[in-house]
Formats: structure tokens, C-alpha cells, sequence
């Protein structure tokens, strides 16, 4: 098809929205997508979310038992090393 021209031989302007009508409009579309997404999402059961709680806190005294172990023997070394010195 060819392209329509004015009676002057310029072409048509576009129409815009205004940046807060096109900001509005993709706002509103990431909304429906993200809601979209939200209801293929497989939520956990109470009893998984639960076991999961406490696999994270039993790892992070773990880890803070650990860390405490190394720091203490950190420690212990740093302040053999100064009483040789000294």
C-alpha cells in the first residue's frame, strides 16, 4: 500500500501519548505480567517453609561456631607471637 501524504507532500504526524500516558500504560503492563507470573509460581507448604527455617538457622550457628573457632584460635596465635616478641 502506498503511504498516505498531505495535499502539501508532507507526511502525517503520529499521534503521541504524553510521557506520563505511555509511562502509565507500561506500568500497568508489567503489573499484569508480574501477576500473570505470581500464579504459575509453586508456593511452599507450611510444614517446608518451616524444615527450611531450620536448616538455615542450624547452618548459620554452624557457621557462627566456625568462625568463632577460627577467631579464638587466631587469636591465641597472634598473642603467642607478641609474647615472643616481648
Amino acid at each position: 500500500m502506498a503511504k498516505e501524504v498531505t495535499e502539501s507532500g508532507a507526511k502525517p504526524e503520529k499521534k503521541q501519548d504524553n510521557f506520563f500516558k505511555r509511562f502509565g500504560k507500561k506500568v500497568a503492563a508489567w503489573f499484569r505480567g508480574m501477576k500473570s507470573e505470581l500464579k504459575k509460581v509453586v508456593w511452599p507448604t507450611r510444614k517446608q517453609t518451616i524444615n527450611n527455617v531450620i536448616v538455615a538457622v542450624v547452618v548459620m550457628v554452624v557457621a557462627g561456631i566456625v568462625l568463632w573457632a577460627f577467631d579464638e584460635l587466631a587469636l591465641l596465635i597472634v598473642n603467642s607471637l607478641i609474647s615472643l616478641g616481648a
